[in-house]
């Protein structure tokens, strides 16, 4: 992947760490083909690799991402899709959120400016979202004559901040402000915006203190236990998660360091 060479996204690798920029700020990143392309291609190169645990995703500029760039399309003279190609571009954008979750890595959204539409998406996909003072995230599909039911909208949303305030800015599109999306638990914090990658140290911190196997089951089981039919779907996942971690070297360290009260040393083993 340190080989890949991307047009509108910089990857920064600090260790265990992709520090992934939108690098469209003219555009405020709004999502043109390329980007898209690139977003795929990098959230899709992460399901085996395992030499990357958490990847911090933000936007270049003043914004995180503004949606899908409508001017672009007008500036092509991209003429209406047919059903059939229009289903495919869709699929292509609702993707990369599926990659998102499906892939291993914890994820942490930076979120600043503008985060609408695709970028509300984005955001909503992500472990763990910290917002810039300057944060105004919508559903603005349903503002452009669409349905605010978009790229996974739908399903993230009610679960973060539950079905009443989900269908209120849905329906509405209505921009939802730093300090509103801290009190409805849609982001971990508040903090201004030159201080969003300070904020994300501790959690970075934090979780590369966890072993490697321990975070990708966590993702995983949080993933599954969402949609599980039953407290006993939940738990029969949980349990055979701990017996697979039990299994591993890093268990007996992580237990030895704890006991000989000093930091542990995982191998990913």
């Amino acid at each position: 992947m340190a080989d890949r060479q991307y047009q509108t996204l910089i990857i920064e690798k600090k260790g265990q760490v992709d520090w992934v920029t939108m690098n469209r700020p003219e555009r405020l990143n709004a999502l043109n083909p390329t980007l898209i392309d690139e977003l795929l291609d990098y959230f899709g190169s992460l399901y085996f690799n395992h030499d990357v645990r958490i990847v911090v995703l933000r936007g270049a500029g003043t914004a995180f991402c503004a949606g899908l760039d409508l001017k672009h399309r007008a500036e092509n003279n991209a003429a209406p899709a047919g059903v059939g190609a229009g289903l495919v571009s869709q699929r292509r954008i609702s993707e990369i959120v599926m990659r998102m979750r499906k892939c291993p890595q914890a994820i942490i959204s930076l979120v600043h400016g503008p985060a609408c539409g695709g970028g509300f998406a984005f955001a909503l996909a992500s472990d763990i979202r910290i917002a810039g003072e300057s944060a105004r995230m919508n559903a603005a599909f349903i503002r452009i004559g669409l349905s605010a039911c978009d790229i996974g909208v739908s399903y993230f949303l009610p679960r973060l901040v539950g079905t009443s305030v989900a269908s209120e800015l849905m329906m509405t599109g209505r921009f939802i402000l730093a300090e509103r999306a801290l009190r409805v638990g849609l982001v971990s914090e508040v903090v201004p915006d030159e201080k969003l990658a300070d904020a994300a140290q501790p959690y970075i911190e934090e979780m590369l203190a966890t072993t490697p196997l321990g975070l990708r089951l966590t993702k995983e089981c949080l993933n599954m236990s969402v949609d599980a039919g039953s407290l006993e779907a939940a738990i029969a996942m949980e349990d055979r998660n701990q017996i697979l971690a039990a299994q591993s070297n890093d268990f007996r360290e992580g237990i030895s360091a704890f006991l000989g009260k000093r930091k542990p040393n995982y191998t990913n083993t």
